[in-house]
């Protein structure tokens, strides 16, 4: 029998089927070009003219998509280095809506750099101090390039409102945008409250039609449900709502009870007795004042019959999160089952609810012009299912601009002007600085150059003729130049109406610098043996975390 060698070092410390790397060859340079790789896949669609990416995940779903959150969302990326730069694209989605390729792109090209850095002899803590002195410095020059005026604005102003939302629209729907924008605009400021800080992003819904194109698209004061009315009552104006949450429907004892009947009389009454509450229930629903009802469950054939005696509306809602929607566009209150009391108090009210066929699907719409306009619908045509949810992935670019927006309505230069002017003030302020971590903050400013080079290589265009004259124009003191990508040349963005937020842009630059800070720190990998059993999921891609 041989003998058993035991193993020794870190080897005989952890359990046996464990993974370990250390030291900067190993760790630190694996997780950079695991981070490059993720960041090179998303590059291409960063702009107005990036591709498309066909992603199909683990539950057969196609998307077709430029928008960088939903391409890292469904990538199921499993290298931790990489899934850090996942999660940074992911805070800006949901802090800001829009950037989520910008944090990765550039938390790529500066991980680039620092890989480069690295062969050259520099430490990872010497590049950690010299990039969060770039970022430190950034922010006192983006503040500088804010566009004077534009701290001060009415929310409630459509053409200001386009002029910010133009961008992020046109980095989804490139040509699309003078449609799409006013829309947008207009279901936005139709919702927004009193005091716009309070904007509500679920106010703003989308329902998806397949058929038409995008000249079909309009806007809802009120709310667009999927599916035909109940009964033969197809339109109603002006009427009080009921909300019934419980469904429409005899209910049922709590308890189990018998009956037990002797005759046929007895079976007869019975029957009648049951049928006379049903009305009686339908008939203090009829006479409170309320011509619709509203259900959020089943509707039975028996309540159903009374409902059409006395000329009610009926509704079903199927999901709990529309219905509250359904409550909140009327201002009714949910009644939990047909027996309860109905007071006056309780009804909702609507302009009209009528039943529409658009492109042969037929769908229930629920206006309501006056009062509240607390939610409103952004109707959406196209051709096929891919191009509507990207459609709706624009909208949702805009109305979360509305809501970055309405918390600050700053805006820099966009179309890389921005991006330039940051790079040349960075490379300006290296040379003041002494120490090693002055090559970092040049290499940090070297990475700007990626944004200008990639939507000029998107565009098909010469990158490196476009960043000369660019670098030429702002060091002339023009630093609104920027790349006007229908005309392949430099221009002033003023002109071109080009302009980003400021939030977004500084958003951005801070969740690249810091995902790409932690992936530097890094300098020991160690992954334990995954346990055996099914494969654990936090949720399958691709479902609402609402409905």
């Amino acid at each position: 029998m041989g003998l058993q060698t035991q193993p020794y070092g870190i080897q005989g410390m952890l359990k046996e089927g464990h993974k370990h790397f250390s030291g900067v060859e190993e760790a630190v340079i694996k997780n950079i070009d695991a981070s490059k790789q993720l960041s090179t896949i998303t590059r291409t669609s960063l702009g107005p003219n990036g591709m498309n990416k066909m992603v199909i995940n683990h539950l057969d779903k196609l998307f077709v998509t430029s928008d960088t959150a939903t391409i890292v969302n469904e990538l199921e990326v499993q290298h931790p280095a990489a899934k850090l730069l996942v999660l940074a694209g992911k805070a800006q989605q949901e802090e800001i809506g829009d950037g989520a390729n910008l944090v990765v792109s550039f938390a790529g090209e500066l991980l680039q750099g620092a890989e480069e850095l690295i062969r050259m002899g520099l430490h990872p803590s010497d590049i950690i101090i010299g990039y969060t002195k770039a970022i430190n410095k950034l922010v006192e020059i983006l503040e500088g390039l804010v566009e004077e005026g534009s701290d001060i604005m009415d929310v409630r102003n459509k053409d200001e409102v386009i002029l910010r939302m133009r961008a992020p629209v046109a980095s989804k729907q490139y040509g699309q945008e003078d449609i799409l924008c006013p829309l947008i605009a207009d279901a936005c400021i139709q919702v927004c409250p009193k005091n716009p800080t309070n904007f509500n992003v679920d106010n703003v819904r989308v329902a998806k039609l397949l058929g038409g194109g995008l000249h079909n698209c309009t806007t809802v004061r009120g709310m667009v449900l999927k599916g035909d009315t109940v009964g033969s009552v197809k339109r109603i104006e002006k009427a009080k709502v009921v909300v019934i949450a419980g469904g429409v429907d005899t209910t049922a004892t709590e308890t189990k009870g018998t009956v037990l009947i002797h005759s046929a009389e007895q079976l007869e009454n019975y029957a009648k007795t049951e049928e006379a509450k049903v009305e009686e229930l339908i008939k203090a629903v009829a006479e409170s004042g309320a011509k619709v009802i509203v259900s959020g469950a089943a509707v039975g054939e028996m309540a159903l019959h009374f409902c059409e005696r006395y000329k009610l509306m009926v509704l079903k809602i199927g999901s709990k999160f529309e219905l509250r929607r359904f409550c909140r566009t009327t201002g009714a209150i949910a009644l939990l089952k047909l027996g309860s009391v109905v007071n006056p108090d309780d009804l909702g009210y609507v302009d009209s609810i009528s039943v529409e066929e658009i492109g042969g699907s037929r769908v229930t719409v629920v206006r309501n012009e006056q009062g509240g306009n607390s939610v409103t619908t952004v109707l959406l045509r196209a051709s096929t299912d891919s191009i509507l949810d990207d459609l709706e992935r624009a909208v949702d670019d805009g109305v979360n601009t509305y809501k970055a927006l309405c918390r600050d309505s700053r805006i820099v230069p966009g179309a890389a002007a921005t991006e330039i002017e940051l790079a040349r003030k960075l490379k300006e302020f290296s040379f003041t600085e002494t120490g090693l971590d002055q090559y970092a903050i040049a290499k940090f400013a070297e990475s700007f150059e990626m944004i200008p080079k990639t939507l000029a290589e998107n565009a098909g265009l010469n990158a490196m003729e476009i960043i000369s004259s660019l670098y030429a124009e702002h060091s002339a003191g023009n630093i609104k130049v920027g790349i006007d990508l229908e005309g392949g040349a430099c221009k002033d963005v003023s002109t071109l109406k080009i302009w980003d937020l400021f939030v977004t842009k500084f958003h951005a630059l801070k969740y690249a610098a810091d995902a790409v800070c932690t992936v530097l720190r890094v300098d020991q990998i160690i992954m334990s043996k995954p346990a055996g059993g099914p494969g654990r999921r936090d949720q399958p891609a691709g479902m609402d975390n609402e409905d």
